[in-house]
């Protein structure tokens, strides 16, 4: 039988125990596999938003761009200040837009941004004090969410050429349902972007960037890969959708967990957690885990989600806290104060992977990579242990 001793904390961080692993072989893996999937014709835009996907922004954009990516996205330009800042001089495209007061820190920070408002546009020239600025048109395809409406692609991209300092540098749009098993609206999406495309050249306008393709039309929409693509979650190791998952070789990069703080035995009959939602039927042992809802468990796993423990898992006891959460334990045998307990990874042999969280919690892995804590410390390593 595999032996399972104490959790050591010597091996990750001073302190709680409670700790995320960053795989950087699992990362770069997965940037080879969208960019073996595109072809070398095609660009890979890493996107490290919501800091890497729970990753950490800085980590993860260093392992992207060591494995090939050609540039990196963000959502905000506090998070491709805060990559610029680290030493990072790839480049770097603000997805979500610029937002007043924030103008000036695109030129100061060699940053290309997404813009669908000549009033921003002009903002950040004249910050710029001179200097070409870079700007991605977004056009709204079927999103309905930020963009430009594909028949004013053409006049606002010829406005947009107008503004002195202003370098078109790319058009993109962003998938509604790629996702989905049903491609027709995917496949609508594509054809509308490609008539912006269209439209934008026969006015003399080519940006070298051309991307639509999210992680799932990586994988299933080789017509919407254009000159660029821009992978988030499939980069985690996390497909969009199940029927999805076969297409690539993708290994999760996070494993999310902790040390048992406290083991007891109580008797049948004992109410456990706020509200006394899990009464024991036996005398049980409930381990208790320095792990709660503020480190991005969340409380909708309480009674119904699972970590392992020595390799083998071991339910929610009641209802999930802020700081700990309780595991009934009783039939996991020589459970010590110490011993690591693994919410999202593997362990043993056994894995409990993002999208099962997820569909504890009735949400999607996005949410629980997200989620993770900021109190939780990311502690990188090449591999995961086995």
């Amino acid at each position: 039988m595999k032996s399972f001793p104490p959790f050591s904390m010597q091996s990750t961080t001073h302190g709680r125990p409670t700790v995320a692993e960053v795989s950087l072989g699992a990362l770069r893996n997965n940037l080879r596999e969208a960019q073996r999937l595109v072809g070398s014709q095609v660009g890979v835009m890493a996107v490290v938003k919501a800091d890497g996907y729970g990753h950490g922004a800085v980590t993860v954009a260093r392992a992207f761009l060591d494995a090939g990516a050609a540039m990196l996205g963000t959502s905000s330009v506090a998070e491709a200040v805060e990559i610029r800042r680290a030493g990072v001089d790839a480049p770097i495209v603000v997805l979500g837009g610029v937002f007043p007061g924030e103008e000036a820190d695109v030129p100061a920070h060699d940053l290309a941004a997404g813009v669908w408002s000549l009033d921003t546009a002009r903002a950040i020239a004249s910050a710029a004090s001179g200097r070409p600025v870079r700007l991605h048109l977004k056009v709204d395809t079927g999103m309905t969410r930020l963009g430009v409406d594909v028949p004013e692609a053409r006049p606002f991209g010829e406005a947009l050429g107008g503004v002195p300092g202003v370098v078109i540098d790319g058009v993109y749009s962003h998938f509604a349902t790629a996702d989905a098993v049903e491609t027709a609206p995917a496949q609508a999406q594509i054809v509308r972007f490609g008539e912006a495309v269209e439209a934008l050249a026969a006015a003399g306008i080519r940006p070298p960037h051309v991307h639509l393709a999210n992680s799932a039309a990586v994988l299933s929409q080789p017509r919407a890969h254009f000159t660029l693509v821009r992978p988030g979650i499939m980069l985690y190791g996390c497909a969009p959708a199940a029927h999805l998952a076969p297409r690539a070789a993708l290994r999760p990069a996070l494993r999310f967990r902790t040390g048992v703080a406290q083991v007891r035995r109580v008797p049948a009959g004992r109410a456990v957690g706020y509200g006394g939602t899990y009464v024991t039927s036996r005398s049980s042992v409930i381990a208790t885990l320095p792990l709660g809802y503020a480190d991005g468990l969340h409380r909708l796993a309480s009674n119904r989600g699972a970590f392992l423990v020595r390799g083998q898992r071991a339910l929610i006891a009641g209802r999930v806290c802020m700081d700990h959460v309780m595991l009934d334990v009783t039939d996991v045998p020589g459970v010590v104060a110490g011993d690591e307990a693994v919410l999202v990874g593997g362990q043993g042999g056994a894995t409990i992977t993002a999208d099962e969280v997820a569909a504890w919690t009735e949400t999607i892995a996005y949410e629980v990579l997200t989620s993770v804590g900021k109190r939780v410390p990311r502690v990188t390593v090449e591999e995961f242990d086995a």
